[in-house]
């Protein structure tokens, strides 16, 4: 059983060639690595992937740039396999991370997606615990073994504080098309995705193994949104949808939680003394607005 790994690139080329070569020591063999290059300015990086030699690596260069959720979908849509990793350019796979991929979906053949445990690493690749991770380690059920979660205890636990690390999960791809990726979004796009899932009856497998480093860095497209409000802005509008789809499922809870969503607002909080700093009237009136207005 297969699984595709699906690589949008865009970014630092030596952390890219690093993304690549973790995949290349996985202990077990049988994935395709797909790299989607979003017009990347240099082609240096793509002319050193496709000169690998390894048949299960496939390299395709954009037209023209999609941006993140474009990207995203075409990579979607080259998937092949019945299940698929949409990992970043800067992230690393441990060399047991599709092993123990292949083992869970044996093992809950019906799960709609598995999130291994992480390790958050730093720009200089070492482990690191910054204030958003330590956060979300907070808010991730405190399960030892395999578990098997959905519904609204789900969507609840979601909702108060999105705990997962989307460029580790492994995806049933199935579950993925039926809905797909809203171009609305940048930010919480893999948050939304999930709700759609948990609304249609879908189930997340949590994994208690470590096989995947994720990169946390200043340039995300999340970091950089959120000192001038922009990602708040994002995260408002889809919470109020949110809230009004729950409250039609008669999931009274889960719309509260999506209605009051304290993490997202004191998220918005920290942010208030950079923005005052560097005298951003636009991003404290973004940042403000997210934090004192009712829901």
């Amino acid at each position: 059983m297969t699984i595709d790994i699906m690589m949008p690139f865009y970014g630092d080329p030596g952390l890219f060639r690093d993304a690549v070569e973790s995949v290349r020591a996985q202990e077990d063999g049988d994935w395709r690595l797909v790299v989607i290059d979003d017009v990347y300015p240099d082609r240096g990086p793509g002319e050193w992937v496709s000169s690998l030699g390894d048949a299960r690596i496939h390299y395709v260069r954009n037209e023209v740039n999609l941006g993140v959720s474009g990207n995203f979908s075409k990579s979607v849509a080259l998937v092949e396999a019945a299940h698929f990793v949409l990992m970043g350019c800067d992230d690393l796979m441990e060399a047991g991370y599709i092993g123990s991929m292949r083992d869970a979906i044996a093992n809950h053949p019906d799960g709609s997606y598995f999130q291994p445990a992480v390790t958050v690493i730093g720009d200089d690749g070492r482990p690191s615990l910054p204030l958003a991770d330590r956060v979300k380690s907070w808010y991730r059920p405190k399960k030892t073994e395999t578990a098997v979660l959905s519904g609204q205890e789900l969507a609840v636990s979601l909702l108060r504080g999105n705990w997962t690390y989307f460029p580790s999960i492994c995806w049933n791809t199935e579950a993925v098309r039926r809905h797909g990726f809203d171009a609305a979004f940048d930010v919480v796009l893999d948050l939304a995705l999930q709700l759609d899932i948990v609304l249609d009856g879908g189930s997340l497998v949590l994994l208690p193994e470590h096989t995947f480093r994720y990169r946390r860095h200043a340039g995300s497209v999340s970091s950089w949104t959120a000192q001038d409000g922009t990602r708040f802005d994002e995260e408002r509008a889809f919470f109020l949808d949110a809230k009004a789809r729950l409250r039609a499922r008669g999931w009274q809870h889960a719309a509260r939680v999506a209605g009051a969503h304290w993490s997202s607002r004191l998220n918005a909080a920290t942010k208030l003394p950079g923005a005052i700093v560097k005298r951003d009237g636009a991003g404290l009136r973004a940042l403000s607005r997210h934090i004192l207005r009712g829901w």
